[in-house]
């Protein structure tokens, strides 16, 4: 059996089943990659819901696993080398996943470099961006008087979605013929952005034609509707 007890984050959120990948995390754009990753690849894990509205990432125990306060992170008992492997930042997750699985990643060095760069535009851009346009059109941010910074937000997400736009013409995924973790970078923020941060005319989402049909497409695997529920916030 797997010790874990060496992981102070352990002792707040103990594994019922220490041999299996421990996954730390709430149902976000940033959270939902790795359980939608999890899902689609059949990997055993174990899901411990983090609630980040009562600052639980920011406990000495989760700090120990991840020094940024952020959900998701993964604890993972069989590690290279035999060893337990803690990791954050769902980007890195999901490199790290897709190599110990060989799954939604492509093997050819070429299309797995072009993979890897859709995966860095997502949490460079993507992410940030429409986070930001979260805050400012739903949250606190709604409350300025000043509008310059959802404008300058807002055009900007609608210039980010133009280069998914572009991107999908003639694709069913982003990687063409293939769903990969470039996929599952990016369909949370944006069903986040029409969805939960009611910014769908603000971006003028439905003057896309390919962005949207891509997002059905993500929507429709069961492993993404699964994914996106993970861990079930208490």
């Amino acid at each position: 059996m797997s010790d874990l007890s060496a992981f102070p984050v352990t002792r707040r959120w103990p594994a019922k089943e220490p041999g299996k990948l421990q996954l730390y995390s709430a149902p976000t754009p940033n959270g939902v990659k790795v359980s939608i990753m999890l899902e689609e690849t059949g990997l055993p894990y174990e899901a411990h819901y983090i609630d980040i509205g009562n600052n639980e990432s920011w406990t000495p125990e989760f700090l120990s696993l991840n020094p940024n306060g952020k959900i998701p992170a993964i604890l993972d008992p069989n590690g290279p080398d035999d060893k337990p492997l803690p990791l954050f930042e769902s980007g890195a997750i999901l490199l790290y996943l897709a190599e110990k699985t060989g799954q939604l990643l492509p093997d050819n060095p070429a299309r797995r470099y072009e993979t890897i760069q859709w995966v860095f535009f997502q949490m460079a851009n993507i992410g940030p961006i429409f986070g930001q346009v979260g805050f400012f059109h739903k949250f606190a941010g709604r409350e300025y008087e000043d509008k310059r910074p959802l404008k300058r937000y807002a055009d900007e997400t609608k210039r980010l979605l133009g280069v998914l736009e572009r991107r999908l013409e003639g694709r069913d995924w982003i990687m063409g013929g293939d769903y990969t973790i470039a996929d599952i970078s990016a369909l949370g923020w944006v069903r986040n952005l029409i969805g939960f941060y009611e910014a769908r005319d603000l971006v003028e989402f439905d003057r896309l034609e390919q962005v949207a049909v891509w997002l059905e497409r993500c929507l429709s695997r069961p492993a993404v509707e699964r994914g996106l529920h993970i861990p079930k916030r208490q």
